[in-house]
């Protein structure tokens, strides 16, 4: 049985509680938004920062109409109504063996009756970037 959320955990759920706190004061203030995101990915560790920059560059380019926004303290892109679509979570923030691009439900990656939300990346390549492009464009369409 779990004692309750890590120092991780607990970490990032104050993380989220500032964030809000000053998305609240700044609106969905896009120069706001990549101001944070791009601190945030400047934050990472070698690795992950790689995958933060790969991540930012391809969101940026194929969805533009998303705004940056950090999520959990972890730099992620939203919608016009300010919920995240697609986020990064860096191995260091958890201590896992690889990162993490998630999309939210707000994704249209339906496929079936089944489809993954969540991928691997245990570092950034070219073939991450062109499976990256591949999905936004149909998280966004």
């Amino acid at each position: 049985m779990s004692d309750g959320l890590s120092k991780e955990e607990r970490d990032a759920v104050k993380q989220r509680a500032k964030e809000l706190r000053a998305q609240e004061k700044a609106g969905k203030n896009r120069a706001a938004g990549e101001k944070s995101v791009r601190e945030a990915i400047a934050k990472l560790e070698a690795g992950d920062r790689e995958i933060g920059e790969g991540f930012y560059t391809v969101v940026s380019e194929v969805a533009p109409h998303l705004v940056p926004k950090t999520y959990y303290g972890m730099p992620g892109f939203a919608n016009d109504e300010g919920k995240i679509v697609v986020f990064l979570q860096p191995a260091g923030k958890f201590s896992t063996r690889y990162s993490t691009i998630g999309f939210e439900d707000r994704a249209h990656l339906d496929d079936g009756d089944m489809w993954p939300t969540a991928f691997a990346v245990p570092a950034w390549t070219e073939g991450v970037g062109t499976r990256l492009t591949e999905l936004v464009r149909a998280a966004t369409r």
